[in-house]
């Protein structure tokens, strides 16, 4: 007997829980279909991000700058310290808690909300039927008014560097890591990357990374590659770009690596543990039957249009699997969005308002456009940006590293982009959103009262630097 649904979402993480929760909501009957189970055999909620990806590495990266700031910055507030230790595993214990805590809360959403959840690999076939492939082989059927599919992505792979056991490992293996490795290698210097690089080093691992392009972070803004790379390597990272790696092996309970740098030349590091984090690509494996009418772009990512739509009627896709940044958050408006749209309501997203960011220390974060893009279409701006090191609350909080950079259109004063680096970017960059998604000004933020003392006047006197009226430094507008 086929079931039939209003609505059928194919994966369960921040796109896909948070659609059938919406479309639950919106008075549709919703099932959502989850293929990935525990070792018990129950299912697995939340995706990449909730198990493997966002909420894990955070837990981590809270842990050890915990860990960090008492060895290195607790003297300078007067407060002595015996000499520190870290437990690994009772970090490790920490974030597995955090991580069930969560998974179990949306298990719970979707028996609030009467989301049905079936456990199995969805492929989505014609007219909106949907084959599930039970783990013990069996196969049901299912017929939806609409599909969304919201499938997510694997780490990429690179074929010179098998993974092996726990010495060789992806992100995910990084985040089960159970000893501070003494010399760790990272390929990528990503986002994830760059986290995991973070993570250790606090630990005391000597790390290197490497990375293949000859930018350090080139999708940001310009000052922000410049002045994270900066700061990072303070903090005793090595970073080496132009590093193509070529060959690994492994020598006993080492790793050695190869790699040619830009002229060519081979160089040779041995490794305790190597990561391999260069980047995400997108799970379509088996989701797609032949005539299911579902077409991939030359990436192989789904098709769709800007609010989601696919080629076949009725279809709609999420998140990592189709274009844009793989982030959670903007898989979960994306969710939202559809199934507002499947309800009948008009709405939309704004895709030139999602923010980016690193959970480095200290943070990077951005939002628009950089300056090197508007440069190249000969777009005229302003720039205003102010340092943290002249904010009280940063100094009061040992915290001075970094600035906010604001950008605003020359003749209408819009806000067109904000780049940080610094303390709590990832919450400042809040603010800016919130401003760019009401159309607002520089000026109209240059007029917003700010507390003090906090981190976010620094943003204020960012938006008054855009026309040369910073109080706190000399004042230097900066143009194109």
């Amino acid at each position: 007997m086929v079931q039939e649904y209003d609505v059928v979402v194919i994966g369960s993480g921040p796109g896909g829980y948070v659609a059938a929760i919406r479309a639950a909501q919106l008075g549709l009957k919703t099932a959502c279909i989850e293929k990935w189970v525990n070792r018990e055999g129950a299912t697995v909620l939340g995706g990449t991000c909730l198990n493997v990806g966002c909420i894990p590495s955070k837990a981590l990266l809270e842990s050890t700058h915990k860990f960090h700031e008492a060895n290195t910055k607790f003297a300078d507030h007067g407060i002595a310290m015996n000499t520190l230790t870290m437990d690994v595993s009772a970090m490790q214990h920490r974030k597995d808690a955090i991580v069930s805590k969560l998974t179990t809360g949306v298990s719970g959403l979707f028996k609030a909300n009467k989301v049905t959840l079936i456990n199995g690999h969805g492929q989505l076939h014609e007219d909106c039927l949907i084959k599930v492939t039970a783990i013990d082989g069996s196969v049901s059927e299912l017929k939806a008014g609409h599909v969304i599919l919201a499938a997510g992505s694997v780490p990429v792979s690179i074929p010179s560097v098998p993974l092996h056991s726990d010495l060789i490992v992806d992100n995910v293996g990084a985040l089960n890591i159970n000893a501070v490795p003494k010399r760790l290698g990272i390929i990528g210097a990503g986002v994830i990357g760059l986290e995991m690089a973070s993570i250790w080093n606090r630990l005391g691992s000597e790390v290197v990374i490497l990375e293949a392009m000859d930018q350090f972070l080139p999708i940001t803004d310009k000052d922000i590659s410049r002045e994270g790379l900066k700061l990072l390597q303070q903090q005793g990272l090595e970073v080496r770009l132009n590093a193509l790696v070529s060959t690994t092996e492994v020598v006993g309970d080492q790793v050695n690596v190869h790699y040619k740098d830009a002229i060519g030349e081979v160089h040779h590091l041995v490794f305790d543990k190597l990561i391999v984090a260069v980047g995400r690509a997108p799970y379509t494996d088996g989701l797609l039957a032949a005539n299911s009418g579902v077409k991939l772009d030359e990436r192989g990512f789904v098709f769709v249009d800007h609010r989601c739509h696919t080629d076949a009627p009725n279809v709609f896709a999420i998140g990592d699997i189709v274009r844009g940044p793989m982030l959670a958050h903007k898989a979960s408006e994306e969710g939202m969005m559809v199934a507002d749209i499947i309800a009948g309501h008009t709405t939309e997203m704004n895709y030139d308002c999602v923010p980016g960011v690193i959970y480095t220390h200290p943070e990077m974060a951005w939002v628009g456009r950089t300056e090197q893009e508007l440069k190249a279409e000969g777009i005229d701006y302003n720039v205003g940006k102010f340092p943290f090191a002249a904010v009280g609350r940063a100094m009061t909080s040992n915290d001075t590293d970094g600035f906010i950079k604001l950008i605003a259109d020359a003749k209408t004063d819009r806000i067109l982009g904000c780049h940080i680096v610094g303390a709590h970017a990832s919450e400042l960059i809040a603010q800016v959103v919130i401003a760019m998604e009401f159309g607002s000004s520089a000026e109209d933020l240059a007029l917003t009262v700010f507390a003090h003392p906090s981190l976010s006047e620094a943003l204020h006197e960012a938006a008054l630097a855009v026309d040369n009226h910073a109080i706190h430094m000399v004042n230097r507008r900066v143009r194109k």
